[in-house]
């Protein structure tokens, strides 16, 4: 692997190159707000196009399989293309996408649009990543990379709270129309700030077709089996035995490929850098604090405490604004404060936020939640800034792209790993806890016959007052549950803590070419 210290220094960046990177990190905050934003409003559009709950699922998994597919792909095609075309390109075809999702018909054409809307926001996000590695000096990259936070902690944070506010007021249409305008002003912005350069259609002949082959089989399959795996039982199902067993033989055949040859796709042995294995494995962790607050927080709030999508939204906003205002201050702290203390010290904040949402009861609900979110809304800004950094700044510009696309894919691996989990563990330790709370309930219990009684007197005779029992019995080691997924999240989150202690100190100052 090439060495950082030997490539040519990045130049200062010009103005021309600030509007690039600010336009692709506006198009990846929405790819990735186009994520979250659509679970707010998922039941409205189940009822526009006569779907079931299980086949609007596919709204979402379609989008995430072929975000995951073409993230790879990003950095080999920008090379071919050259990268104003291709910014360019996918930044036109994610509005065009946008717009045939708000005109969808049935299903099936949602699903198509989702896909094509997927392939579009997936590559943008690789691209600025990647932008902000290749148009910034170590010393000002901190500050791209607080940007692009941005897309990466506050965007899933205020997604429910957009998706709510527009579902409820508008339609489930607007969240597909926000897009517009975000859209045009990224393609005017790349158009001004990428230099033209000429394409490169002769690397066509020379494409790692093997591994584009097994890594697009692999992650689709792989993405599916998680998204889909806990709706069907996961191994007493065919399908998502057959999704697995073609998932695994198609990655280790894809890492085989990639290690065993110089023209790879994406180059692995960049894992051999201490700070980029190290940052990638916290970034998992990352990815299922990320993801996984975001997925269990809102199943809770709607399942037992009954909030509709807005006033969900409204929760999420303690976590979501504060960020934006907390973001900015990373980039200057880090010039005082060692970067692996600040980003340990995030995902403490964040893991102990974590832990302390496991302590729910029935009378945990939106303002109880606001301490926490506030807790977390200080500890995900001091993570990904520093994180970032720490783990790319021995990559040389040249690898950019393949960091990039590392990088990332690991960390939406991590939070598609993670909600995998975490719905399967709601489920089993549900069961379990409802098992164990049914044990104590016997006729002997002198309590059993106490709020027996009083059911009964409230609600005038003994069938009703056993099926509200055993409803709140359900109700109970459901909340228990709840609470060991947040701890969960919270010990995922300590681990890749330790994680960033293990890398090794920024340098003192700039890399310079020898």
């Amino acid at each position: 692997m090439t060495d950082a210290r030997f490539e040519q220094p990045i130049p200062p960046p010009t103005r021309r190159d600030w509007i690039a990177i600010l336009s692709a990190i506006l198009g990846a905050f929405m790819a990735i707000l186009d994520i979250q934003i659509i679970n707010s409003s998922l039941k409205d559009i189940q009822g526009a196009l006569s779907a079931t709950i299980e086949e609007g699922s596919w709204i979402s998994t379609s989008y995430l399989v072929a975000e995951i597919i073409i993230i790879p792909l990003a950095a080999w095609l920008t090379m071919i293309m050259s990268p104003r075309r291709f910014a360019v390109c996918v930044s036109v075809i994610f509005v065009f996408a946008s717009l045939l999702c708000s005109m969808a018909w049935n299903l099936e054409s949602m699903i198509v649009f989702r896909v094509l809307q997927g392939l579009a926001g997936g590559a943008l996000i690789p691209f600025a990543f990647s932008l902000i590695l290749t148009k910034l000096p170590l010393e000002v990259r901190p500050k791209g990379m607080a940007l692009f936070a941005v897309t990466a902690t506050f965007a899933p944070a205020i997604g429910p709270t957009i998706g709510g506010w527009l579902t409820e007021n508008f339609g489930w249409e607007f969240i597909f129309y926000i897009n517009i305008v975000p859209g045009i002003l990224m393609t005017a912005g790349l158009l001004y700030g990428l230099d033209k350069s000429p394409p490169r259609w002769e690397l066509l002949k020379k494409g790692d077709y093997a591994g584009i082959a097994t890594m697009a089989l692999g992650l689709g399959c792989l993405q599916v089996f998680l998204e889909e795996g806990h709706r069907m039982d996961w191994l007493e199902s065919p399908l998502m035995v057959t999704l697995g067993v073609i998932a695994f033989v198609s990655l280790v055949t894809f890492v085989i490929l990639q290690l065993s040859r110089d023209n790879h796709l994406v180059n692995l042995r960049l894992l051999k850098e201490r700070n980029f294995l190290l940052g990638s494995l916290g970034n998992i962790g990352l990815g299922v604090g990320l993801f996984g607050t975001v997925f269990v927080l809102p199943v809770y709030l709607a399942q037992i405490q009954h909030y509709n999508a807005l006033q969900i939204g409204q929760v999420f906003m303690w976590l979501g604004l504060p960020q934006l205002l907390l973001i900015p201050l990373v980039p200057i702290l880090m010039k005082y404060v060692d970067a692996r203390w600040i980003c340990a010290a995030g995902f403490l904040l964040f893991s102990s936020a974590s832990y302390f949402s496991g302590f729910l009861s029935l009378d945990f609900a939106g303002d109880q939640f606001i301490a926490v979110q506030l807790l977390r809304a200080f500890g995900q800004p001091m993570i990904l800034v520093p994180m970032s950094i720490l783990a790319t700044a021995m990559i040389p510009p040249s690898q950019a792209g393949s960091a990039s696309s590392l990088y990332n894919i690991i960390r939406n691996l991590g939070g598609a790993i993670g909600i995998a989990v975490l719905a399967t563990m709601l489920d089993s330790r549900a069961k379990y806890y409802f098992d164990y709370l049914r044990e104590h309930i016997t006729p002997a219990n002198p309590a059993l016959e106490e709020r027996l009684t009083l059911l009964t007197e409230q609600l005038g005779n003994p069938e009703s007052a056993l099926r509200l029992l055993n409803q709140q019995v359900h109700q109970q080691a459901q909340i228990m549950a709840y609470n060991d997924a947040f701890h969960l999240i919270g010990l995922m989150l300590a681990i890749s803590m330790v994680c960033i202690l293990l890398t090794k100190p920024l340098p003192k100052a700039p890399l310079k070419a020898q």
